[in-house]
Order: structure tokens, then C-alpha cells, then sequence
């Protein structure tokens, strides 16, 4: 098919405005009339970088009868392109017949979850460890936290079926390159697991959390249906490596697990699997990661701010954002994890500790914008090996709980105060969505000086280019410490696996190879094929 890229067209127009310019820009290729087969939409953005002038724009897939013809007259011709195949293809399929081990996905978030559905699908029946509840009843255990001040260590945000991206926004986009279109799979695979179809052609598509829920449960499905396996409630305690291979795992049950091929996907807060792993001698590294806050607006004020006269148009939504400062103390503030018309929630999986993240549901309803506003730090800032960047992040943590008033409550301040060096004594006309609740404090010792000198300087920077940003009133809440893991679990660049443990293949976020829900079940797709291939010809060789 031909791709026709940059079609621009107002926000108002009607489906014979598109019809009219395709047909117009087939013309200019020499395709007139019946030449035209059909076309489909493959993605629509808004180009909102003129307020005044917002603008839809497409990329649009066209069949035609004389294709060939076709592609020499748009040679030269800009925006034409021939569209890619982006149809997946499993490059193994497990042995008929044969006797070939199971292999195992520990964690069953978006990089687990999609590692343990194709392993599946190509037949090779694995078994995925979830040291969590399954997904409905993880999120009744979720709301104990949130509505009761009760966290279960071992069912959270963090852990459980689904992983940390179910309690999120359900983004589903990414910067990273994708030159094999696996991410297309990606997408395919929620629609067919219940998402909306327009994932398939929004430029920033998002599902929404209680979306997710229902799709995790319908994907785990499959994965028993194609003869796959989930243990829940199963924590790996130790894993055994003999001459530098994997041989086998053992179970918070008590039970050993015989095994040759471990994906590790158990993303980047789990830290006690992470200690383990480094004692046994696995390869890790220290990475650089961010720390900052969660901060609270008004949607309306934000949709003002990006679409001017055009906020609250159907077609735009709720308006997001993503800016970046760069401080004259050589640090650079961002923003993280945007979530429009969503909520701040509680994400801490340790005692005695409090985090924060964002969520949005599917129709970013709700009153507030939220985002991360968060500082990039670097292992130069948390010497001392590969975990000490989890110390670090657990003593801000901790003085979050302090702050926040040792019932995980958030430690919270407005916007204008803390930009004064003033602590805030009461809340102001933004109401914070964190539950249980937000306790009015001075958040200048909640991080590292060099962080709270950077986004104090950032804020009235950033209101600069997005209006209102700075507003008094606004809510910063504290603290983010997850952006991202700590550390990096070192693989091969062909096998996928461990530098320096055959059989271990480190996968997702948690091993430093991804950033959230789309780039992670990327990851998941990439490293079951390697497991599929090794086992494949391991078997030829045997």
C-alpha cells in the first residue's frame, strides 16, 4: 500500500475534506477515479504548537489498483512513502512432539505478561511467577492502602498481576526505535484483549486502568488456554546457577523449580529480588534514574494553557504536556509520566515509606492534571555499587512517611510557597487527589538540596512557556523516587542473556531496559523470541 504522510486539516472538518485531499494528492501521482481502492487511517495527531491555529494531522494507508505504476510517479515526491509490513511473524514454534523445558517469566507485568503470551503462542508452555495477587484482587489491596492506610508488601501498586503499569495512565507510546513494528503487536494484541481500537491510530494512545484490568485477565486467559501456566501468590527466593547457568529457582513455597531458561521481568521495584540476584553474583550496574515530585493543577488551566480558545474541543481531550528546564546548577528538571484528568496515587510497596505516581482512567475525567516533575541524578550522586541507588531512593522515601505524618499520608505544599521557601500551613482553591490524604508541610527536606534548588528555579521557567504552571495554588506532592530502576541487569546484545549467567535473560523495566507500558511489553516480545530460539537450537544441537 502507499503511505500518505503530513495531511493537515482543521480541527472541524468533516470526513469529504479528507476524502477531498486524498483524492486530491493521488491526482498529483497520477491516480485518478477508480484507481483509488481505499484508504485507512494509520495516525492522527494535533499540531498544537500554534494555539491559534490547532490542526489535525494524518498519516494515511491507500490501496490502488496499478500500485506499481503508482510507486514510480511518487518517487521524488514528498510525503508519499510505500506503507511497511508490519504483520508479526513468530520466528520459532516449539517442537512437536519433542521434550524441551519450560521456560520461566518471573513477573507478570506489561514485559511478563507479553513474554509469557508469545512464548505461549509459539507452544512452548511457560510458567510465569507472580509474586503478587491476581489483578482483582491485587487492586482490592490497593484500595486498602489508598482508602485505609493498609499496604500489603506483597500486593500493590507495585506487584501483582499487571504490574505498575495497570495502576498508571496506560500510556502506549514511546521514543524508543521499533524498526522491526513490534510495538504494532503490541497494540494488536490489547485490541483483541479489549481495548479500543483507536490505540490503533491515535499518535498517544492510553487505555486507562480499569480497562487494563479486564485485559489482563482476558490475556492471562490465553496463556492457559495455549497450555501456559500462573502461579500467583510465588515469590522466588533464590535462584541456582552451577558453572554459570541457570539451573533452577526456589520458591517463597518452599518448593525448587528446575528451569534452564528464566526471563527476569519483575520490574524496577523489586528490590529484595535485586539484592538476591547480586549476591549470587549476577552482573549489575548502577543507572541513573530521576527523583522529584507529583504536581497538581487544574485541567481546565492546562487545557487553556496548550489549546487556547480551543480547549474543551472533543477531538483534543484533556490537554497534556511535556516540558523540560535546564538549572544553572548543571541539573536538568522534566516532566514525567503525564497524566491528564487523572489522580496522584499512593505507590509505596515497602513499610514505613511513601511514593508517589500517577493514574489516569480511560475518559481523563477527572478535575486535576498531574505529572512528574523530577530531577535526572546519576550514580555519581549514590556511590557505592549497583544497589545503592535503592538506599538512596528508600531514605527519601522514608522522609516522605516522616514528613507526610507516619500513616502515608503525602507530604504536600503549594506551588507558591514552596517557590517562596515558605512552608504551606493549609491547601489552597487545588484540592490533591493523593489518598489517603495530603498533609501541608515544607518539602525542603524532602530531597536532596541540589533537587529542591532545581525545580524551585524550573517552575517559574516552565510558566514562561505554559501559563500558569507557577500558579500559588498548585500542589506539589512528594515524592517520586521511581521514575525509572536504579540499577541495569547487563545482557548480551544477540542472546538477550545475562553477561555473565547463561539462561538469564534480564528483561523490562526492572532490568534497565525499558520505560513504561509500551516499551516494556517491547522488550517482553524481544526477549521471548531469543528464549524461543535458544531452546529451538538448543534442541537441533542436542
Amino acid at each position: 500500500m502507499l503511505r500518505l504522510s503530513e495531511v493537515k486539516l482543521p480541527l472541524d472538518h468533516t470526513e469529504s475534506d479528507l476524502d477531498a485531499v486524498v483524492r486530491a494528492s493521488l491526482a498529483q501521482i497520477g491516480v485518478q477515479g477508480d484507481g483509488l481502492i481505499g484508504y485507512t487511517v494509520f495516525r492522527r495527531a494535533h499540531d498544537a504548537r500554534k494555539r491559534s491555529d490547532i490542526k489535525l494531522t494524518y498519516i494515511i494507508d491507500i490501496e490502488v489498483s496499478d500500485e506499481a505504476a503508482a510507486i514510480k510517479r511518487m518517487a521524488g515526491k514528498p510525503n508519499w512513502s510505500v506503507t511497511p509490513d508490519m504483520t508479526y511473524h513468530f520466528v520459532a514454534r516449539a517442537p512437536e512432539g519433542g521434550v524441551h523445558p519450560r521456560p520461566v517469566v518471573i513477573g507478570m507485568g506489561p514485559c511478563g505478561l507479553l513474554a509469557g503470551l508469545l512464548l505461549a503462542q509459539m507452544g512452548f508452555r511457560p510458567i510465569i511467577l507472580e509474586r503478587g495477587k491476581e489483578v482483582r484482587e491485587r487492586t482490592r489491596d490497593t484500595f486498602g492502602l489508598w482508602r485505609k492506610s493498609e499496604l500489603n508488601p506483597e500486593s500493590n501498586v507495585q506487584f501483582g498481576e499487571g504490574g505498575a503499569g495497570t495502576f498508571s495512565d496506560g500510556k502506549l507510546y514511546s521514543q524508543i526505535k521499533d524498526p522491526k513494528h513490534y510495538g504494532r503487536k503490541v497494540l494488536d494484541e490489547f485490541v483483541r484483549a479489549g481495548a479500543p481500537e483507536d490505540i490503533l491510530y491515535k499518535a498517544r494512545p492510553h487505555i486507562g486502568t480499569f480497562r487494563l484490568v479486564s485485559m489482563v485477565e482476558k490475556m492471562r486467559a490465553e496463556i492457559f488456554a495455549l497450555g501456559g501456566e500462573v502461579r500467583f501468590e510465588t515469590r522466588v527466593d533464590d535462584i541456582d546457577i552451577e558453572n554459570g547457568k541457570v539451573r533452577g529457582l526456589k520458591l517463597s513455597n518452599g518448593e525448587y523449580l528446575e528451569c534452564d531458561h528464566v526471563i527476569m521481568a519483575v520490574g524496577h521495584s523489586a528490590r529484595d529480588t535485586f539484592r538476591m540476584l547480586h549476591d549470587r553474583g549476577v552482573f549489575m550496574e548502577a543507572k541513573p534514574f530521576s527523583l522529584g515530585f507529583r504536581i497538581e493543577h487544574p485541567q481546565g488551566l492546562i487545557n487553556r494553557s496548550r489549546f487556547g480558545k480551543f480547549a474543551g474541543n472533543k477531538l483534543l481531550g484533556a490537554a497534556d504536556y511535556k516540558v523540560v528546564h535546564h538549572c544553572s546548577n548543571g541539573r536538568s528538571v522534566y516532566s514525567f509520566c503525564m497524566c491528564p484528568g487523572g489522580t496522584v496515587v499512593a505507590a509505596a510497596s515497602e513499610p514505613g515509606r511513601v511514593v508517589t505516581n500517577g493514574m489516569s482512567q480511560y475518559k481523563r475525567a477527572e478535575r486535576n492534571a498531574n505529572a512528574g516533575i523530577v530531577v535526572g541524578i546519576t550514580p555519581e550522586d549514590y556511590p557505592g555499587g549497583p544497589l545503592a541507588g535503592i538506599e538512596f531512593q528508600r531514605h527519601w522515601e522514608e522522609r516522605a512517611f516522616e514528613l507526610g505524618g507516619r500513616n502515608y499520608c503525602a507530604p504536600g505544599q503549594l506551588v507558591g510557597d514552596f517557590i517562596a521557601g515558605r512552608p504551606s500551613t493549609a491547601l489552597g482553591s487545588v484540592e490533591p487527589s493523593y489518598k489517603p490524604g495530603v498533609t501541608p508541610t515544607d518539602l525542603s527536606t524532602s530531597l536532596p538540596d541540589y533537587v529542591i534548588e532545581a525545580i524551585r528555579e524550573a517552575l517559574p521557567e516552565i510558566d514562561k512557556k505554559l501559563p500558569g504552571f507557577a500558579m500559588h495554588d498548585a500542589v506539589l506532592t512528594g515524592v517520586e523516587t521511581r521514575t525509572s530502576s536504579p540499577l541495569r541487569i547487563r545482557r548480551n546484545n544477540d542472546d538477550y542473556q545475562s553477561i555473565n549467567v547463561q539462561g538469564l535473560y534480564p528483561a523490562g523495566e526492572g532490568a534497565g531496559y525499558a520505560g513504561g507500558i509500551y516499551s516494556a511489553a517491547i522488550d517482553g516480545i524481544e526477549v521471548a523470541e531469543a528464549v524461543a530460539l535458544s531452546i529451538v537450537n538448543g534442541q537441533r544441537g542436542a
